[in-house]
């Protein structure tokens, strides 16, 4: 993160368990739910924060803000109408960390954030946890057939660099299209 010093491998190693704020707001058009803080990102205290992280990038492409955010500002992602979240909120090494039922709590934790804050969309950024955490083993990315307390659902791919799947032009353009589906909803 340009501007400040990066954690050391030991403020790294110690930050499991530690927790990030949510960005919340009043109309938001989309709050995007992660799987978890990683390390890095509990031990710098911000979302999407370890570098390589392709979050900011893919926001960005897909026309949510107008420059590049980095992990620092996250909280000014709310003045572009976006919020951040988790389904668990303890940061752990790798999504891997997490039990099935960790996950499912956190979709009842998000179902309460939506309800209080009632967002126009939810995104959750990783399959493989929303499949677990909300019990739907075929669902697939995009938009999904239910909603979640009145918002539209929709499921991106992680933004983790570790996810070899989608690129920063796929992601980028999952986004964007995420932004003209919350644009005509």
């Amino acid at each position: 993160m340009p501007g400040r010093p990066k954690p050391t491998p030991e403020q790294v190693a110690a930050a499991g368990g530690t927790t990030i704020p949510d960005v919340l707001a009043p109309d938001l058009d989309v709050l995007f739910c992660g799987i978890n803080p990683g390390l890095y990102s509990g031990a710098v205290g911000h979302h999407f924060a370890r570098p390589g992280n392709r979050f900011w990038k893919a926001l960005h492409r897909g026309g949510f803000t107008d420059r590049v955010l980095e992990p620092v500002d996250d909280a000014e992602s709310a003045r572009y109408g976006c919020g951040l979240t988790n389904l668990v909120a303890r940061a752990t090494a790798g999504a891997k960390d997490l039990r099935d039922d960790e996950l499912r709590a956190g979709a009842l934790r998000l179902e309460g954030i939506v309800d209080r804050w009632a967002p126009r969309c939810v995104a959750v950024l990783g399959i493989g946890a929303f499949r677990t955490a909300f019990r739907h083993p075929r669902s697939s990315l995009g938009r999904q057939a239910e909603t979640l307390g009145g918002a539209v659902l929709w499921v991106l791919p992680n933004p983790s660099g570790l996810n070899a799947h989608h690129q920063l032009d796929d992601l980028g353009a999952r986004f964007a299209e995420l932004r003209l589906a919350v644009r005509r909803s």
